[in-house]
């Protein structure tokens, strides 16, 4: 076992010192922690020179890491044949499968090379695209292959990421913000951070703006993972935050971003970017659950609101009009569009705020909105409910 584990080590070096590595996957774990499944290596370009990223993959969750090669090779001897019985080595010039048994006894294949090729290790440089399917993000989150090609299962996934970077620099070069060298950006409900990410490196590396941005989101295992990958992509002014929306100190921002945040949690997002006077408000609204239950059909909607589904459509339109009016009501142009194709995603509007100079007649948007609720039967609508407390 010994000698086969060695030679697989002493060949993992080897393609690194001659750089034909490609990637390597460890599994079959064993070892103390029950989450753990295996863990995947790829190189990755630093100031610092080239390291390796590590991606530990477990039942619920990730987590990555950093190191140098020589580190790299002293943390595979530890853990092979100890935590992980299984190894796949890929380089230009051969794959090696490395396979440990329980008795002690191991086996180390030798195969043609999987990959003739490296994957590009540098990040978006490209100027005619808005995200580059080599970003080593994507590769990171699962987006791409370590041959920058989409997986099967993440072409919705890719489009939306691609449509909305561009979405988001078209509002930008229509707004107040179009001669900005600095930027500070924040991604209510940031989740994976698949869009903040992408954001972050459209306006640091391909409009080489002075940017900051920081995501929040509830669910503490998602924002390590994704500091994790932000240290790992040397993106220094992208950080992640554990937090509610409507807990989150928000100031001195000029986009406001919350995509699919669900409920309410849109109307707190907006909220807070209307209170912090946001140049850009930009999000896309999940689970209209608030107004549904309060609507009282009209007389002459009666026969066409008593199916649920028409019920829940004209619900969405009555939340998303509200908040656009109230958004006007604040000092914003507001425009609503599908801003990417219902077979790529089911939620896909998308409301717009763009903060204008002046302030319009409140008084005339609380009439139109109270005329709303009374002919809907509406006692009550969050962001409403919020500007007014």
């Amino acid at each position: 076992m010994i000698e086969n584990v060695e030679k697989f080590i002493a060949e993992f070096a080897r393609s690194l010192t001659e750089e034909t590595f490609v990637k390597m996957t460890l599994g079959n774990y064993k070892g103390a922690d029950e989450h753990l499944q295996k863990l995947l290596l790829r190189l990755i370009e630093t100031r610092k020179g080239n390291r390796l990223f590590f991606l530990y993959r477990y039942d619920t969750r990730d987590t990555a890491k950093n190191h140098d090669f020589i580190e790299s090779i002293k943390i595979l001897s530890k853990i092979l044949g100890t935590d992980f019985f299984s190894g796949h080595l890929f380089t230009t010039e051969n794959d090696f499968q490395l396979d440990i048994g329980r008795k002690g006894k191991s086996r180390l294949n030798i195969a043609k090379p999987t990959f003739k090729t490296k994957p590009a290790l540098d990040h978006d440089r490209e100027k005619r695209r808005f995200v580059n399917t080599d970003s080593f993000y994507l590769r990171a989150l699962g987006v791409t292959t370590d041959r920058g090609e989409i997986r099967d299962k993440q072409h919705d996934k890719w489009k939306q990421i691609n449509k909305f970077v561009e979405t988001l620099a078209a509002l930008f070069d229509k707004s107040g913000l179009k001669d900005r060298t600095k930027l500070n950006i924040v991604d209510m409900g940031s989740g994976k951070g698949y869009l903040t990410f992408a954001t972050y490196d459209f306006f640091k590396n391909i409009r080489n703006l002075d940017v900051k941005v920081t995501g929040v989101d509830t669910k503490s295992q998602l924002v390590g993972l994704c500091n994790d990958i932000a240290k790992a992509s040397e993106f220094e002014n992208l950080k992640f935050v554990n937090g509610w929306i409507g807990d989150f100190e928000l100031k001195d921002v000029d986009i406001l971003i919350a995509l699919h945040a669900c409920n309410t949690a849109t109307d707190d997002a907006i909220f807070k970017g209307i209170r912090a006077e946001a140049d850009l408000i930009v999000v896309a609204p999940c689970c209209h659950q608030e107004i549904r239950p309060q609507i009282t059909p009209p007389e002459m909607l009666k026969n066409v609101l008593k199916h649920g589904i028409m019920l829940e459509r004209e619900a969405e339109s009555i939340t998303d009009g509200l908040r656009a009016l109230l958004l006007e009501k604040s000092g914003y142009q507001a425009k609503l569009f599908e801003f990417v194709s219902t077979e790529h995603t089911p939620k896909n509007n998308m409301i717009v705020g763009t903060l204008q100079k002046k302030m319009p007649d409140a008084e005339k948007f609380d009439a139109e909105i109270q005329a709303i609720k009374n002919f809907y039967g509406i006692k009550e609508q969050r962001l409403e409910s919020l500007m007014n407390s």
